[in-house]
């Protein structure tokens, strides 16, 4: 698995606001990010959240993002808008939950998809949530810290 992109952002948009408007946190690009060992990333809204927590760290297949622009001719939207930490390129996601894996030597485990919502039709494009449906991406838990930093390759 490459690291194509790193994401953080300091608060929520969407989760949790169900019948408000989305927050205007940002989405932050950063070359690296420490991965704290059962607690989240440094810097993100996720960090802290709830002991044990699911979605520690978030991924999202760079692959993915592709089909979805081209789907719904979205080439202008940046892959920041789904919120996700992580955007990984040639890596089946799916196929890592109820796994441990490791990047850059950071271990993980895969505890499930990141269920697509309504916010997505609003985030990227009318039909997103659809599309995404079984490809939204990867919840995990961080097992061990460590830094991970953009796949200069990608």
């Amino acid at each position: 698995m490459r690291v194509a992109a790193l994401y953080v952002s300091p608060g929520h948009n969407y989760f949790g606001r169900h019948g408000l408007a989305p927050g205007e946190h940002p989405v932050v690009a950063v070359p690296t990010v420490e991965c704290v060992a059962g607690r989240g990333l440094a810097g993100d809204r996720f960090l802290d959240y709830k002991e044990d927590y699911a979605g520690q760290i978030t991924f999202f297949a760079g692959e993915v993002y592709d089909g979805i622009c081209q789907a719904l001719n979205c080439a202008d939207r940046p892959p920041a808008v789904f919120r996700r930490n992580v955007l990984t390129r040639g890596a089946d996601l799916n196929a890592l939950i109820g796994q441990e894996f490791e990047v850059q030597g950071v271990r993980f485990l895969g505890t499930r998809e990141c269920s697509p919502c309504y916010w997505m039709d609003r985030a990227f494009a009318p039909g997103a949530e659809a599309w995404l449906k079984g490809r939204g991406g990867l919840r995990a838990r961080i097992l061990t810290s460590g830094w991970l930093k953009v796949d200069a390759s990608c």
